[in-house]
């Protein structure tokens, strides 16, 4: 998979608002991975991109309620179906950590790409979501060279205590022996 100009070629680019500029000699050093579905537990709906784009309609469903004014982000988001899409350049400061901290450095979005993979903590992810996450994290590690298979954790890893995901279904061994 190609990437240029810090966004995927031939991946469909979604320009979420939901995002600012990497604090200056920053580098992009870690890739962190979640898990979202909207409704909590409910796939193959577009309701995660349209949260991404501050488009999400609240009278859907009674969470939505709950989440209508957060304003989220992340770089990449993988679907059940392997397809995946892109809402912020990579090189640029996307709202996916939250409070967050990786070996002390506090605030992880500051230097981190966040990919979202449609599920939940207690489900597991399907094959097309592996090939996908393999491929691209393949891509990421090419052209960001402070990154490798050691700089990739969970969102539970960096906010402990606050976030579970990916979860405990997650294939860590499947996917590092991939890479």
């Amino acid at each position: 998979m190609e990437i240029e100009n810090h966004i995927f070629k031939n991946i469909k680019f979604l320009n979420s608002p939901n995002y600012n500029e990497r604090p200056y000699n920053s580098k992009i050093s870690l890739i962190v991975l979640h898990a979202i579905s909207l409704p909590p537990n409910v796939y193959g709906k577009n309701y995660v991109e349209d949260f991404f784009m501050n488009e999400l309609n609240a009278s859907d469903h009674d969470y939505f309620y709950e989440i209508k004014d957060l304003k989220v982000s992340s770089h990449l988001y993988i679907k059940r179906n392997g397809k995946m899409i892109q809402f912020v350049p990579l090189n640029k400061r996307a709202w996916h950590a939250g409070e967050s901290s990786y070996k002390g450095i506090e605030d992880c979005n500051d230097y981190s790409i966040g990919i979202e993979l449609e599920g939940s903590d207690n489900d597991y992810f399907s094959d097309e979501q592996y090939k996908m996450l393999i491929k691209t994290t393949k891509s990421i590690i090419k052209n960001y060279s402070e990154i490798d298979k050691d700089k990739i954790v969970g969102h539970s890893d960096i906010a402990p205590g606050r976030k579970t995901d990916p979860g405990n279904k997650f294939e860590w061994n499947r996917y590092f022996n991939a890479l």
